[in-house]
Order: C-alpha cells, then sequence, then structure tokens
C-alpha cells in the first residue's frame, strides 16, 4: 500500500510541473511560442507595455569661494 501511495504522489508532482513548463514555454506570462519558435502575446491580452522612467533631475552644487585672506573651515569662512 505504501508504493502505491508513493507513485501516485510521484505521478501528481510529475504531472504538475510538466503542465507549468509548458505553459510558459520560456516565453513569460502572456506569451506562447509560435510555429517558427518565436515568442507571440496570447489572445485576449494585450501585449505589457514597459515605459521607461524620467531622468532625474541634474543638481549642480556652486562652489564655496572665500575672499582673499580667507578660508573655508569649520562651516565659513575664517582668515587664515
Amino acid at each position: 500500500m505504501k508504493y502505491v501511495i508513493a507513485a501516485a504522489m510521484l505521478a501528481s508532482a510529475v504531472v504538475g510541473f510538466s503542465e507549468a513548463a509548458s505553459a510558459m514555454q520560456g516565453c513569460g506570462p502572456g506569451w506562447y511560442r509560435g510555429p517558427y519558435g518565436g515568442c507571440r502575446p496570447m489572445a485576449g491580452r494585450p501585449p505589457v507595455v514597459v515605459v521607461a522612467p524620467a531622468p532625474a533631475p541634474v543638481v549642480v552644487v556652486r562652489p564655496r569661494v572665500c575672499p582673499y585672506g580667507f578660508r573655508w573651515w569649520g562651516g565659513r569662512c575664517r582668515p587664515i
């Protein structure tokens, strides 16, 4: 009886994994392999559109310039 249960569990596991692999076929969700091996969208689902994010704004920091005879130290211009 143990062998029958073990064989049934093994058979159900093999069938379960083979169905998932054949559904995806390496193309991703919503796509399938066509007759010549290319990925095609499934009927009834629109293709997924990926939009690139907007570029980040460029921030330019002005350098601190102290007058002649001073230097930047401790968060402010100090005499040398």
